[in-house]
């Protein structure tokens, strides 16, 4: 007879053990993990949507680095953009309130206050976000405004906006400060001719309207039509009967398109005040009265309001791109008739990327997409129309001094008006125009952009948290129910090492009667 040994009878012994002991590394791995599978053929018949949902996932931490980028940003070019208005707010309230007592540069407070504004707006203008510049454009590595000093006084062999105010002063003064006019009273008896600067010269005074009162006067308007090469209108008095109090006024256009009239009233006293002419019998006589006085007024005006008239067009042709410069050479003639590129004598104030139209095209330089279907553009430029008119008048109302004549007894007046004139129109200029873009309609765009973003910022983490939720419902494991399995397992494991132990340790000479 044939007796087997307990190996073979109990092989299938040691196959549930390595089953269990399986088992029991797979249960304590999830445990430990807290997943189902290490691998996605470990999830069987949901590893597709798995893969799917951590695509997802992942997609929406794309968009969400992103969204907190575009924020960051956002949120400090809105501290930039509300100290622009600040700044603003702060120079129309020096140029409304401040005293016409100059300092010894002949600036008065309200300009001081001016300076510092733009050097700060400046400042704000050239913000940085990490390493780049928010108002350059594309041009993120470069900051977009040469150094506030830079603009005001030049650098590198090259003229500031002071130089340019100063050259442009010169040829709208032209001779003899009649502001490019010329007046005659000789050449036909009896009627007074002003005559403009020869067309189409952009500086002194254009002549826009005459009017009067006195009766029979005859007088020829400026022409609307295409100017020619020579203007000129005259007050024709050879049959008028002038009477006391009656008037002629003069309504001029300054180099910065606003205006201003000069009233000549008749009177019969000899000397005439300021602003009167005499009346005499001989209407030749009178209007050689006429234009004296007139030259008196024009002269006034050149050297009083047309001061800040002609700072405010040299302004404009500094900051405009490329800057505009008195041609004919230096030094400047007061009888200069262009003006041309000063790209290469002038410093350039804009250093960011050049648009062809930053006020619509600027936002578009910055775009991020937020969303599988949002992008938001946030871009800015300098050069804006906001912008570049906030830092023009700024710059102006910094960079103009003024001088009281000791020679002239009316040296002081003149100086007042100077100084009235350019705060009136820096306090106009900066106020915000109907029509026109201004640094809070930017705020409003930004404030868009940085809307859509945080609702695409809400809709995004519902999404995460649902396909987190899902993903884990696939992959994940209870944990309280794993530990359960384990410990069922151990102790089935014990009690199979134990019922094993005890069959190898089975002999048949255990059972063999001994003898």
């Amino acid at each position: 007879m044939t007796i087997d040994g307990v190996s073979g009878r109990t092989s299938y012994l040691g196959s549930s053990l390595l089953n269990i002991k399986t088992q029991l590394d797979t249960l304590t791995q999830q445990l430990a993990s807290g997943k189902k599978s290490t691998t996605y053929s470990g999830l069987g018949l949901d590893s597709a949507f798995a893969t799917g949902l951590r695509s997802q996932i992942s997609m929406l931490s794309g968009y969400q680095n992103t969204q907190t980028n575009v924020t960051t940003r956002i949120n400090v070019a809105n501290l930039s953009l509300q100290g622009l208005v600040d700044m603003r707010t702060q120079v129309q309230s020096a140029a409304t309130g401040a005293s016409q007592v100059l300092n010894a540069n002949g600036q008065t407070s309200g300009q001081q206050i001016g300076y510092a504004s733009f050097t700060q707006a400046i400042s704000l203008l050239n913000t940085q976000s990490g390493d780049r510049y928010l108002f350059s454009g594309r041009a993120t590595d470069t900051p977009s405004t040469a150094a506030a000093d830079d603009i005001l006084d030049g650098a590198n062999g090259k003229d500031g906006l002071k130089t340019v105010i100063a050259d442009r002063l010169i040829a709208d003064q032209g001779t003899g400060n009649m502001g490019r006019l010329t007046t005659d009273a000789t050449t036909t008896p009896g009627v007074v001719t002003v005559g403009e600067d020869a067309n189409p010269s952009p500086f002194g005074l254009k002549l826009s309207r005459i009017s009067t009162s006195i009766n029979g006067a005859v007088v020829t308007q400026p022409s609307t039509a295409v100017a020619p090469a020579t203007s000129s209108e005259t007050v024709d008095l050879n049959a008028a009967t002038p009477k006391e109090g009656d008037t002629v006024t003069f309504t001029f256009t300054l180099p910065d398109q606003t205006t201003e009239t000069v009233q000549l009233t008749a009177t019969t006293a000899s000397p005439a005040p300021d602003g009167s002419f005499t009346i005499d019998a001989d209407p030749t006589v009178t209007a050689t009265n006429m234009k004296s006085a007139l030259d008196s007024s024009i002269q006034t005006l050149v050297k009083g309001p047309m001061v800040a008239a002609s700072a405010m067009a040299a302004g404009q042709n500094f900051f405009d791109n490329p800057p505009q410069r008195v041609g004919g050479g230096s030094p400047v003639s007061p009888n200069a008739t262009t003006l041309v590129d000063g790209s290469a004598t002038t410093v350039q104030w804009y250093t960011g990327e050049q648009l062809t139209n930053p006020d619509t095209d600027a936002r578009g330089t910055a775009v991020a997409q937020v969303d599988g279907s949002v992008s938001v553009k946030y871009g800015a430029t300098a050069n804006e129309s906001a912008f570049r008119n906030l830092l023009q008048n700024m710059a102006v109302y910094a960079a103009v001094t003024t001088t009281v004549d000791p020679n002239d007894p009316n040296g002081q007046n003149l100086a007042n008006a100077q100084i009235s004139a350019l705060n009136e129109r820096v306090n106009a200029n900066l106020a915000v125009q109907p029509g026109t873009t201004s640094v809070e309609d930017i705020e409003a765009q930004f404030a868009g952009a940085q809307s859509a973003t945080k609702s695409a910022s809400t809709r995004q983490t519902q999404t995460t948290s649902m396909a987190q939720t899902m993903l884990d419902q696939i992959q994940g494991v209870n944990d309280d129910e794993v530990a359960a399995k384990i410990l069922a397992l151990q102790t089935s494991l014990q009690a199979s090492y134990q019922t094993t132990a005890s069959l190898y340790q089975l002999s048949l000479v255990k059972y063999l009667p001994v003898g």
